[in-house]
């Protein structure tokens, strides 16, 4: 027995001399080639070593087919970019080929089934609202109504850095306001959050007017109408499609962790706090429709108080009994 550096036992026989290592050889292991043209079956284990080292007969190397060419689409006819790109009819995607007898349109059967993965329960759904359209004779739920004709945005801010008691004040000195007044209230104060509101009020109306197309009727000519507010204030709208904040509120936030370097080499671990704000813009007719069902609840309300005089008129049978 024989004891390598490496401290592996190895055994050695004494008839040949020759020390027999428990391992793989290059030589004892047959060479694969990937190519299936080279065949080195018939020379085993010592045609492979041969054949790595002489050099021997080389695998033939043989060329992949290249990938099929892409075509390449075209813009649509009411693409912004129509302009800037005109393809020519080379670039323009050939038409897939179909066989004899094979219809190009698409199984709409397959494709329901992929959309719609319960059939019965769109069926179930579609029978409940015809019968709640027969049921109320085709009128639609007041707040239906209000959905349906009436737009708003909700948007909520990322995490300030700053507590609900400092961001609690301007999100009640912005609620109600127009927009644009909001955003020049916020852009003069003093206040350091008031430049993180300001950022949050411009991007909630990009929001808005771009996916909920709030605002965009301000060229058409309305008369100017007086409504009274809640708290009693008069305001007068000019534009019924102007955009105001409805509500705005704060949210708290996680707390952040800090190290406050003291003396010492002492160090302390502050927790700041984070708040986010969320406003919810509607249109000014929004606010036109709610002061006049409160005049016309205010009005219901005065007329069930007023006294109305009995007709004079003889009252029959009026006795201390029962008639029977």
């Amino acid at each position: 027995m024989a004891l390598y550096t490496s401290g592996q036992m190895v055994r050695t026989v004494a008839r040949t001399g020759v020390t027999f290592v428990p391992r793989r050889t290059l030589a004892s292991t047959p060479i694969r080639y990937a190519d299936s043209n080279v065949d080195n079956s018939s020379g085993g284990w010592w045609s492979g070593l041969k054949n790595m080292i002489g050099g021997g007969s080389r695998a033939k190397v043989t060329q992949r087919p290249s990938a099929p060419k892409k075509d390449e689409g075209s813009l649509g006819a009411s693409s912004i970019f129509g302009s800037d790109f005109q393809p020519t009819k080379a670039q323009m995607p050939s038409k897939p080929q179909h066989a004899a007898g094979e219809s190009s349109e698409r199984d709409q059967g397959r494709i329901q089934r992929g959309l719609l993965p319960d059939p019965n329960s769109q069926l179930r759904w579609e029978r409940k609202m015809a019968v709640r359209e027969i049921r109320k004779r085709g009128r639609l739920p007041k707040q239906v109504q209000i959905k349906r004709t009436e737009r708003e945005s909700l948007s909520k801010s990322h995490w300030f850095k700053t507590s609900v008691k400092k961001l609690g004040p301007l999100a009640r000195q912005i609620a109600g306001k127009n927009i644009d007044e909001a955003i020049l209230q916020m852009r003069f104060s003093k206040k350091k959050a008031a430049q993180d509101v300001l950022g949050h009020l411009e991007h909630a109306k990009n929001v808005a007017i771009v996916r909920s197309g709030m605002g965009l009727e301000a060229g058409k000519e309305a008369k100017p109408i007086t409504v009274i507010l809640k708290n009693g204030e008069r305001k007068k709208i000019s534009n019924p499609s102007d955009i105001y904040i409805q509500e705005a509120w704060v949210n708290r936030g996680p707390y952040g962790r800090e190290m406050d370097h003291r003396a010492r080499g002492q160090i302390n671990m502050m927790r700041p706090p984070t708040t986010g704000l969320s406003v919810l813009l509607k249109e000014e007719k929004t606010r036109i429709r709610e002061w006049e069902d409160r005049e016309a609840k205010a009005q219901r309300a005065r007329r069930d108080q007023l006294w109305t005089q009995l007709p004079d008129r003889k009252i029959p049978t009026q006795n201390q009994y029962y008639s029977w």
